[in-house]
């Protein structure tokens, strides 16, 4: 097991990690990441009054859910969407059955989530303020799944694969299953899989094929 420094990647990974991705130079891809990142942020300026006084009615406490996630080269970063779950829900993860296998969290029936946060995880609109976080360049539009600082700890060689490029809005997983996906391999899988067949061009598939999924609601929860 490893454990993670607050600068970023363990000093025990550096002579194994593969090179930082191509996607992460790319200057195309940047250009994407910043239009794509105002016409979000633009959107959620529009909606944030209706979601944020549904949020409040719903579950008083704060409009916005934070935490530590890790980027590129593990370098952690704060992540931002609106709040889908009671305050509190991190300290009570412990006392809810995870249906995942390996090194991520899910529950089909969480009853952490209030109910305007089922409606903002079906329709996604909870993933809106991460475009601050693509406009900042922490996040790509299309990347890796952003993980969390405890999943990273546990992480071996392959796994930190996934963290040579930026996490992603969307990404593989996003597409091939979302929150049906409970095996941390496959995503794993998938990320590599991403990484394989990167290109301004796959990027731009992905993101149509993410806007069709969120408009069906097809597997979230």
């Amino acid at each position: 097991m490893s454990t993670l420094s607050d600068t970023g990647i363990n000093q025990s990974f550096k002579s194994g990690l593969p090179e930082t991705h191509a996607s992460v130079s790319s200057k195309l891809k940047r250009l994407i990441d910043i239009v794509g990142a105002v016409i979000g942020l633009s959107i959620t300026v529009l909606l944030f009054v209706p979601i944020a006084v549904a949020i409040r009615l719903d579950s008083p406490g704060p409009i916005f859910y934070q935490q530590t996630r890790c980027g590129l080269l593990g370098k952690r970063f704060r992540i931002w969407k609106f709040r889908s779950m009671i305050p509190n829900a991190e300290y009570l993860q412990h006392a809810v059955q995870n249906q995942a296998k390996g090194l991520i969290f899910k529950n089909e029936a969480d009853p952490r989530v209030t109910r305007v946060g089922k409606f903002l995880r079906r329709t996604s609109l909870d993933e809106l303020p991460q475009f601050w976080n693509v406009l900042k360049g922490e996040m790509s539009l299309v990347g890796t799944r952003p993980p969390t600082v405890n999943e990273v700890d546990q992480y071996d060689l392959r796994h930190w694969q996934r963290l040579t490029v930026k996490p992603g809005i969307t990404g593989e997983w996003q597409v091939k299953g979302r929150s049906t996906i409970r095996d941390f391999e496959q995503v794993v899988d998938l990320d590599l899989r991403y990484l394989q067949h990167w290109s301004v061009r796959y990027d731009l598939l992905l993101i149509l094929k993410t806007i069709w999924i969120v408009l069906l609601r097809h597997g979230a929860y």
